[in-house]
């Protein structure tokens, strides 16, 4: 793969590193290559010439196809079509958006809520535009990438940051213990997206009481699947009150596409002035901030769904013989070229259950990572059960 030297003529240096890099990570069973899936249904979809069932999908309510979300976003396109093209400082921000917002923060029990492009972009902006040399912020070891590359970004404008072992929170506490400047900052997944498990949150408000710190929590992959009416994890322990910011995603349970952050009117006001991927980025379109709304108030008038999905993660966890924590369900391989191999006969056989390598997951735990939704069917679940246990995957592995 490496390029060809021609006498007298200088090899490009950059064409050069990205062939070897990419022979590098091709050589470690690394490499990543897209794959187009065609959607059927939120949880079918048409790839590579098979029809299969989608245990890959964040879209745990299977709203995306719901027929109340799908005619809300026809008649916002037909009326609306895309919505203002430009940031929500100059025209991009809507009485819809508006809406949005207000719902976002009754569901989270917060004073206010704003939208970002996404939820990657919301952590960035939380975290770069709250970090100077008084601040100290505290980072679980599998927070999503966002909240790392946050940290990163946060480190530039003069922040410290220190991260503890996966919900140890004595280890945090000593970290609390021994920090010195004033302003610190608690952050933390509520749902581990690799890992299927909670976060101590409960541990979590009496640190941040104890030490005098706020808490961020991502409830990324919380929203809609936990608490008595969809408040995430924080709803679901009673904590939700005791909590300085939570944000999240339109692009999990909601269905559709975004990010938010919901805290107080002063950190709303904050970020609308110095979140850079707030200020710099073309706000949601009108049809993603619709079809979010429409969730919301499927949830609200329809809640068999969210109960059909937990149905699911009790029967699955049933067939694997674990108590499952969340629609998450990681089954760890541990060889790269294993867990991919075992994807691939997967797919063969009609199921897409991704395999996730390294980087995404520590070196040596590659894995499975099935994703459940409330539009399965249960012969989909025993279907996908039966598979697994003729290749052993599921009791013969290192599965969490």
């Amino acid at each position: 793969m490496g390029v060809e030297m021609k006498p007298g003529v200088a090899t490009d240096p950059w064409m050069g590193w990205l062939n070897e890099s990419l022979e590098e990570w091709e050589s470690a069973e690394l490499l990543r290559n897209l794959r187009s899936v065609e959607p059927i249904t939120s949880v079918h979809a048409h790839c590579e010439g098979r029809k299969l069932v989608l245990f890959s999908t964040n879209d745990y309510l299977g709203l995306s196809f719901h027929p109340t979300v799908r005619h809300a976003v026809a008649e916002a396109v037909r009326h609306k079509g895309m919505g203002p093209r430009g940031s929500a400082l100059v025209c991009g921000h809507t009485l819809d958006h508006e809406r949005l917002e207000t719902k976002i923060a009754e569901l989270k029990g917060m004073e206010s809520a704003l939208l970002f492009p996404t939820g990657y972009a919301a952590n960035l902006s939380l975290l770069s535009s709250l970090a100077d040399s008084d601040t100290t912020f505290f980072s679980d070891e599998l927070n999503h990438a966002s909240i790392i590359d946050g940290c990163r970004m946060a480190k530039l404008n003069g922040a410290e940051v220190k991260i503890y072992p996966h919900r140890d929170t004595e280890s945090l506490e000593r970290l609390l213990r021994d920090a010195a400047r004033p302003k610190k900052l608690i952050v933390t997944d509520t749902v581990f997206s690799m890992e299927g498990d909670l976060a101590p949150v409960r541990e979590l408000v009496r640190l941040k009481k104890e030490y005098e710190a706020w808490l961020l929590v991502d409830e990324a992959h919380g929203t809609l699947v936990f608490g008595e009416n969809g408040g995430g994890v924080c709803e679901s322990e009673g904590i939700a009150s005791e909590v300085e910011i939570q944000m999240g995603t339109l692009s999990k349970a909601l269905g559709s596409q975004g990010g938010y952050v919901a805290s107080n009117d002063r950190l709303k006001q904050w970020l609308i002035n110095r979140g850079r991927s707030f200020v710099f980025s073309t706000a949601i379109p009108i049809p993603s901030v619709v079809a979010a709304l429409a969730a919301l108030e499927t949830v609200e008038n329809e809640p068999a769904i969210r109960n059909r999905l937990w149905e699911w993660v009790n029967r699955f966890g049933k067939g694997l013989s674990r108590n499952l924590h969340s629609p998450i369900v990681p089954i760890v391989i541990g060889g790269n070229e294993e867990a991919m191999s075992l994807s691939q006969r997967l797919l063969e056989t009609g199921y897409h259950v991704p395999g996730i390598r390294p980087p995404t997951v520590p070196k040596g735990t590659a894995r499975l990572r099935v994703a459940l939704s409330a539009a399965h069917e249960l012969e989909d679940i025993e279907g996908l059960l039966d598979r697994l246990s003729k290749e052993g995957a599921a009791f013969n592995s290192q599965s969490t």
